[in-house]
């Protein structure tokens, strides 16, 4: 199983980028796709996750109402749409994969992971 994550740079605040995750290896399609990020010297917090079979989607408060979670079933691909970047949204962003359906959250229950794309905002 691997999960490929792209698409992050170098940005000014306010502008936007997608972030893609390729997955291969296995069907996907009970999996719960999620996004977290990471800082130096921080724990690896959510982002947003979806329901790949039917597209359900969920955000952190942080993620609310700037950042959207889509998927190309055909391409194997889930895609994270950062609108709105602030500086502090600056991380390492990773997607991965958990073998459950609904609303996963908690990083622990994620199996796969990818490698990490960093998205830096600046001012």
């Amino acid at each position: 199983v691997q999960l490929q994550a792209s698409g992050g740079g170098l940005v000014q605040a306010g502008g936007s980028l997608r972030l893609s995750c390729v997955a291969s290896g296995r069907t996907f399609s009970s999996y719960t796709m999620g996004w977290f990020r990471q800082t130096p010297g921080k724990e690896r917090e959510f982002v947003s996750a979806i329901n790949w079979s039917d597209g359900n989607t969920y955000y952190a408060d942080s993620a609310k109402g700037r950042f959207t979670l889509s998927r190309d079933n055909a391409k194997d691909t889930v895609y994270l749409l950062l609108s709105s970047l602030k500086p502090e949204d600056t991380a390492v962003y990773y997607c991965a994969a958990a073998p459950y359906s609904g609303v996963v959250i908690d990083r622990s229950r994620y199996r796969y992971w990818g490698q990490g794309t960093l998205v830096t905002v600046s001012s």
